[in-house]
């Protein structure tokens, strides 16, 4: 026998088994709706989202008119979200408090008495310190609400009602922008002068039609709070509005302030939308001192309440526009703008119109203002009308109405029956005032109806004419631009239209400080770098200390930003830069970190690597070509192969070629028309450069012929300014050279008297 339920324990009788993945689908759709609708994207007919609408029909409700005094926020906030929105107030309160913020705002909806925050992203002082009020652009947003303009629902609990949509007698939605995430959609609206947008309001109005870029050129562009340029072809503007989607580059404003003794700095007067400016200054600091702005020495804030960023160049010889590309490039004093015009249509339902659609959508929700406003209207005289026709049938049978009222216990059936009266007729002359009996407010009344009667009249004419209606559509947006437009001090375009930026050259090392260094290496491949050129240390002198068993190799002057080019025995390059290089006046470290080196091959030469340098590669068995630099620069540790080597062979870097920037080098000599090449067997050859073939990799072709032993050493130089050598601590030239000069390939003769016995005769 079953137990009684309890009154703990009440019965269920609908059980459903749902499957859990569609009964989180219906819950998380309902959940994704609500976000979009009631949430996150602006309606497309006043440019508000619910939590804006909301907040200043509480503010009108509250008489918090422009020319009335001022109430503490957290009254407004009490109010809203005791009513209309039942969210949290700190909510409540930022939203509120944006609504009041001339440079998140174009035309501000809240006036604030307080502290509303600033540009450089200081929040606001609490709810309870601060006060507001609305501005007359949000009275002309809800002008129209008691004149059943809009419809009304039932707030959240029932007790209250609110308006579905503002009557919008600005277009909001375009003037102040909007931005938001829904579930799965964004909206991302810049604000624009709303002078320009009634100028193409009234184009639209008298062409339909209208191309998209016809209403660009009547607005233009964004109109920002915070003012910047605009540096965007005029074809993407229209592509973007076109589409509904874009991106909008946007930089800071910014001048040239001339000082004493040919001096400058920079002044930037506006920086881009949304961007907060204390935060900018530090990236920009940021960047100083990790040395990514060579060209800038100083940023200070000197801003009160207009904005004035000074920048000071590091010297007088660095060009403003180089400064200030790589600001740009770096920093948030340039941003693109993501415009994505994704909004809730006159359906509630959510979707990227383009300009011309939002624009058109405004117009039709104020024809719909119009008619019902008119109804409206139109309803009210009626009933005046019909009060004013009580009143005159009384005043022509004065005596006999008195009479009834004195007389009769029930006087309203009476009048009614003998004056075919109606209700509403009868009971306005039952309720007249003694004193409106007198003969002026007769003819106040005839007036009065005769001037109602006409106002019904056009009325009536209006709402069948759909050309009148647009006629007045087209006066009052004539009216909002008196009002708001850019002839009043609010109206200013603050955003400069100006044109897309041209390339301003800026080297991709100039983006880091240079440094100026000097690299060591030593002869068992160890490493370092010393800061500043050291002319003592190029010839191994200075203070330089080695490990036991080491000694100098190779030292070149480069710079921070440099890479250093170093050549194998293997035959290969390999490049290292030299900010990766280890500092200090230690003994460095083994070059092999670096590089992936072979343990049987060595570091023959280093030098700073130039792109347009060329170099004569030449094998132990004499076989070489030439190399473009640029061919063997090496990405990864590997190196890139370039001399290709039999078993045993090893291969140098005998000579850098002409029309680059000179010798200078561990076995590199100066630039020639000629090459020289000497033995193992003490022969020498002298032939021209011309012969040697340009390749970037391979075994390259004879350069000299050899019965026993290699090559020993190779120049390229100057024929006519003879062969030059070292000898001991002199140096030696043999200008007379034709016995030696031949052909590559040939086996050269015995060289001069006097010339230098030592293994790299060239290189000393």
């Amino acid at each position: 026998m079953a137990k009684k339920p309890t009154a703990s324990a009440p019965i269920i009788e609908d059980i459903r088994p749902t499957p859990l993945a569609e009964a989180l689908g219906e819950r998380y759709l309902a959940y994704a709706l609500s976000t979009i609708v009631s949430r996150s994207l602006p309606d497309v007919r006043d440019g508000l989202k619910p939590v804006h609408r909301r907040i200043l029909y509480a503010m009108r409700q509250l008489r918090l008119d422009p020319n009335g005094g001022f109430k503490k926020c957290a009254r407004v906030v009490g109010d809203v979200i005791g009513k209309y929105h039942p969210h949290g107030d700190v909510a409540v309160y930022d939203a509120l408090v944006r609504l009041a913020q001339e440079f998140a705002v174009r035309y501000p909806l809240v006036e604030g008495q307080g502290n509303f925050g600033n540009v450089d992203g200081d929040n606001a002082a609490a709810m309870r310190y601060t006060e507001a009020k609305l501005t007359p652009y949000a009275q002309a947003l809800m002008e129209g609400l008691d004149e059943d303009a809009v419809d009304l629902r039932p707030t959240y609990d029932g007790e209250e009602s609110e308006p579905v949509v503002m009557p919008a007698a600005v277009p909001n939605l375009l003037a102040n922008g909007s931005a938001g995430i829904a579930v799965g959609m964004a909206t991302n609206i810049p604000p624009h002068n709303l002078g320009e947008i009634c100028d193409a309001l009234l184009h639209l109005i008298r062409t339909p039609k209208a191309q998209i870029a016809t209403l660009v050129d009547l607005m233009p562009g964004p109109d920002f709070p915070t003012g910047g340029i605009l540096t965007e072809a005029r074809e993407t503007i229209v592509e973007a509005y076109r589409t509904g989607r874009g991106s909008l580059r946007v930089r800071a404003r910014w001048q040239e302030e001339k000082l004493d003794r040919g001096q400058y700095q920079i002044v930037i007067t506006e920086i881009p939308y949304q961007v907060q400016k204390a935060k900018l200054i530090e990236r920009v600091a940021a960047l100083m001192e990790e040395k990514k702005l060579p060209f800038l020495a100083d940023i200070r804030d000197e801003s009160t309440e207009e904005v004035r960023i000074v920048l000071e160049p590091k010297s007088r010889t660095v060009e403003a526009e180089q400064l200030m590309e790589q600001l740009f490039r770096q920093t948030d004093l340039e941003i693109r703008f993501g415009l994505n015009m994704n909004v809730l249509g006159a359906d509630g339902i959510p979707r990227v119109m383009d300009l011309r659609e939002v624009l058109q959508s405004y117009l039709d929700h104020r024809q719909v203002v119009l008619v019902r406003r008119s109804k409206h209207r139109l309803a009210e005289i009626e009933r005046r009308l019909e009060i004013l026709e009580g009143y005159l049938i009384a005043y022509l049978n004065l005596d006999a109405v008195i009479k009834i009222i004195r007389t009769e216990d029930e006087p309203k059936p009476v009048l009614m029956k003998r004056f075919k009266l109606t209700d509403m007729q009868a009971e306005a002359i039952l309720n007249m005032r003694l004193r409106s009996l007198r003969k002026l407010e007769e003819m106040e009344i005839k007036s009065e109806h005769k001037s109602l009667s006409d106002e019904r009249k056009e009325i009536n004419a209006l709402l069948k004419d759909e050309d009148k209606q647009w006629q007045t559509i087209a006066w009052q947006i004539k009216e909002t631009k008196k009002q708001f437009g850019q002839a009043t001090p609010l109206g200013k375009r603050r955003t400069t239209l100006g044109e897309a930026p041209s390339a301003v050259i800026v080297p991709i090392e100039a983006l880091v400080e240079k440094e100026p260094v000097t690299v060591v290496l030593s002869a068992k491949g160890w490493i370092r770098a010393m800061k500043g050129h050291k002319d003592d240390v190029l010839a191994g002198g200075g203070d330089l200390k080695f490990k036991e068993g080491d000694a100098f190799q190779a030292a070149v002057k480069a710079e921070s930003t440099d890479k250093i080019l170093f050549f194998g025995s293997d035959g290969r390059f390999y490049t290292v830069a030299a900010d990766r290089l280890p500092l200090g006046r230690g003994f460095g470290e083994p070059i092999r970190l670096l590089v992936d080196l072979p343990n049987d091959a060595e570091l023959l030469t280093m030098r700073v690597y130039n792109r347009e340098e060329k170099f004569l590669v030449v094998s132990s068995e004499g076989r070489g070509f030439i190399v473009p630099a640029e061919q063997v620069f090496a990405q990864t540790k590997n190196g890139k192969q370039c001399l290709n080597l039999a078993e045993g062979e090893k291969g140098r870097v005998c000579a850098l070629l002409p029309g680059t920037s000179g010798g200078g080098g561990d076995l590199l000599g100066k630039p020639g028309d000629s090459v020289a090449i000497i033995g193992q067997n003490r022969k020498l050859l002298i032939f021209p450069l011309g012969e040697v073939p340009e390749m970037a990799r391979g075994r390259g072709v004879i350069l000299q012929k050899y019965k026993d032993g290699g090559c020993a050493d190779a120049k390229v130089f100057n024929y006519k300014e003879g062969l030059s050598w070292k000898s001991g601590d002199r140096e030696r030239v043999e200008t007379d050279l034709k016995d030696w000069r031949g052909e590559r390939a040939q086996a050269g003769r015995l060289p001069p008297k006097g010339f230098s016995r030592d293994d790299r005769p060239f290189s000393g």
